[in-house]
C-alpha cells in the first residue's frame, strides 16, 4: 500500500460541506432569533405565565433530544435526503404555526414541532457519506463553526428584525429560511453514491451503553447540560432587565448584543491557544467554569444598570464561548477513536435537554421567586458541574484521525492494529474490517503522516 492521499479536497466535497452546513446554520438561527426578544413579545400572549414563557423557549429542547438519534438511525434506512427534507418540512410547520398563534400555548405547540424537525445526525451523517475520511474533521469543523456563527448571528438580528418585522414575523421567515434550505437539499447537496454507518460521524447504539459508563464523557455530558440549561434560563430575564433595568428599548438591544460577542470571541482565542498548543485543557475548563459562575452570581445582586448589564453580560458570553467551543473538543479527546459519533451524539442529546430544562426551571423560579432567583440557582448548578469537573483526569492532546484501508480479513485487521500503534504519534488504534477504516488517536504534533499513507489503501 503506497497511495498518494489527496490534501486538497474535492469540489463535490467542498459543495457538499458548505451546503450542509448552510442548512444547519439556516435551522438553527431560526431556533435561536427569537432567544433575545421572545420574553417580551410573550407579555402580550392569551393566557401567559413566566413559566409558560420559559417553556415554549426551551421546549424545542426536548423534542430535539428524544428525536435526534431515532431520525438519524431512520436516515440509515429510507435516506438521508428524505429525512433533511421531512424534517425542514416539520420545522417549517412548526415556524408557521407559532406565527399564527394568539396565544402562549399555541406557541409552545409550534416551537414542540420545531424541535421535531430534528435533523442534525442525518446532516451530519450525509457529510460523511459525501466525503473521504481524510477529510472528515475538517467538514465536521466547518459544520461547527457554522452552529457557533448562527447563534451569535441570531442574537444581534432578533431585535433587528423584531423591529421590523416583529416576532410573528421571524417565525415566519424561519419558515421561509427552512423552505430555502430544502431547496439546497434538493438542488445544490450532491446524491451519495451510497450511504453507510460511519462511526466517527453517526451512533452506534450497541455503544451507547459504554459512552454512559464512561465517567469522564459524563462528566463533559452534564457540563453541556447546565451550559446550556443556564444559556436558556438567561434570556428568559435578561431582555427584560435590559428593557426595564438598564432602559434599553428592544430595537436597540442589538448594539448591546454585537459588540459583547465580538469582544467575548476575541477574549477567548489566547485562551483556546493555551488549552490546545501549551496543553492546559483542564485548568482552562476549570476557569471558564469559575468565570461562568462569577457571571450568574454578578447578575443576581448587581443593580441592572447599563453598564453593570453590559460588563456581566460580556463575563459571562466570554466564557460561555470558551466553553462552547472546548467541550466538542474534550468529547473527541476523551472517546474511543471507533465510537466518537456515539460519543458526540449523546453528548447533543444532553445539550437540547439542558434547553428544555433551562427553559422551564427558569420559567417557574421567576415565576415564584423572582429574576435573582434565576441567576443565583443558575450559579449554584455551575458550582456543582464545577466541583463534578475539578476531578477529571487532564486530557491527552490527541485529535481523532481516519484513515481508509480497504475490506480486510480479521487476521489482516489485527496485523495492522500492530502495524498502526508502532507509527510515530499513534496513541491509540481501531481497525473495523467490515468498514475498511482504522479509527486512531494521534499526537499531531509527532505523527508521521507519510508512514501512514503507506498503510492507508489505495485510492478508488
Amino acid at each position: 500500500m503506497n497511495p498518494e492521499l489527496s490534501n486538497t479536497m474535492t469540489s463535490q466535497e467542498r459543495r457538499a460541506t458548505l451546503s450542509l452546513g448552510a442548512i444547519y446554520a439556516t435551522r438553527m438561527l431560526g431556533l435561536f432569533m427569537i432567544l433575545p426578544v421572545f420574553a417580551l413579545y410573550a407579555e402580550h400572549l392569551q393566557g401567559v405565565t413566566p413559566m409558560l414563557i420559559g417553556l415554549a423557549i426551551g421546549v424545542y429542547g426536548l423534542t430535539q433530544a428524544l428525536l435526534q438519534i431515532p431520525l438519524g438511525m431512520l436516515s440509515d434506512r429510507v435516506g438521508r435526503k428524505p429525512v433533511i427534507v421531512g424534517g425542514l418540512l416539520v420545522f417549517a410547520s412548526g415556524s408557521m404555526i407559532a406565527a399564527t398563534s394568539v396565544s402562549i400555548y399555541g406557541v409552545i405547540a409550534g416551537r414542540a414541532l420545531q424541535g421535531s424537525g430534528a435533523i442534525a445526525a442525518a446532516i451530519l451523517a450525509l457529510a460523511a457519506d459525501l466525503t473521504r475520511e481524510e477529510h472528515r474533521t475538517k467538514v465536521m469543523a466547518v459544520i461547527g463553526l457554522s452552529i457557533g456563527t448562527s447563534f451569535s448571528l441570531a442574537l444581534v438580528l432578533g431585535p433587528i428584525l423584531d423591529q421590523w418585522l416583529g416576532v410573528p414575523g421571524i417565525f415566519w421567515l424561519t419558515a421561509l429560511l427552512a423552505l430555502g434550505a430544502i431547496g439546497i437539499v434538493l438542488l445544490l447537496v450532491p446524491q451519495p453514491i451510497s450511504s453507510r454507518l460511519h462511526r466517527d460521524a453517526q451512533v452506534l447504539t450497541s455503544a451507547i451503553s459504554q459512552v454512559l459508563r464512561n465517567p469522564q464523557l459524563l462528566r463533559l455530558n452534564f457540563g453541556i447540560f447546565v451550559l446550556h440549561m443556564v444559556l436558556t434560563a438567561n434570556f428568559i430575564v435578561i431582555p427584560r432587565l435590559l428593557r426595564d433595568g438598564a432602559g434599553l428599548a428592544v430595537e436597540q438591544h442589538w448594539k448591546i448584543y454585537l459588540p459583547v460577542m465580538l469582544i467575548s470571541f476575541v477574549l477567548m482565542i489566547p485562551f483556546i491557544i493555551l488549552a490546545e498548543r501549551y496543553r492546559k485543557l483542564k485548568p482552562v475548563l476549570l476557569g471558564a467554569i469559575g468565570l461562568l459562575a462569577a457571571g450568574e452570581f454578578i447578575f443576581a445582586v448587581t443593580s441592572h444598570g447599563l453598564l453593570a448589564m453590559v460588563i456581566t453580560m460580556l463575563v459571562f458570553f466570554a466564557a460561555f464561548n470558551l466553553l462552547e467551543a472546548s467541550l466538542p473538543s474534550l468529547v473527541s479527546k476523551l472517546t474511543a477513536p471507533d465510537i466518537r459519533g456515539t460519543s458526540m451524539g449523546v453528548y447533543s442529546t444532553c445539550q437540547f435537554m439542558g434547553a428544555f430544562v433551562g427553559g422551564a426551571a427558569g420559567g417557574t423560579l421567576l415565576q415564584f421567586t423572582g429574576p435573582g432567583a434565576v441567576f443565583l440557582g443558575s450559579g449554584i448548578a455551575i458550582l456543582f458541574w464545577f466541583v463534578v469537573s475539578s476531578s477529571m483526569a487532564n486530557p491527552k492532546n490527541l485529535s481523532s484521525y481516519l484513515l481508509r484501508v480497504g475490506p480486510l480479513s480479521v487476521e489482516k485487521a489485527n496485523a495492522l492494529v500492530d502495524q498502526l500503534m508502532r507509527v510515530a504519534g499513534v496513541a491509540e488504534a481501531v481497525v473495523v474490517p467490515e468498514d475498511g477504516v482504522a479509527y486512531l488517536k494521534v499526537d499531531r504534533k509527532t505523527l508521521d503522516e507519510n508512514r501512514l499513507r503507506e498503510l492507508a489503501a489505495p485510492a478508488a
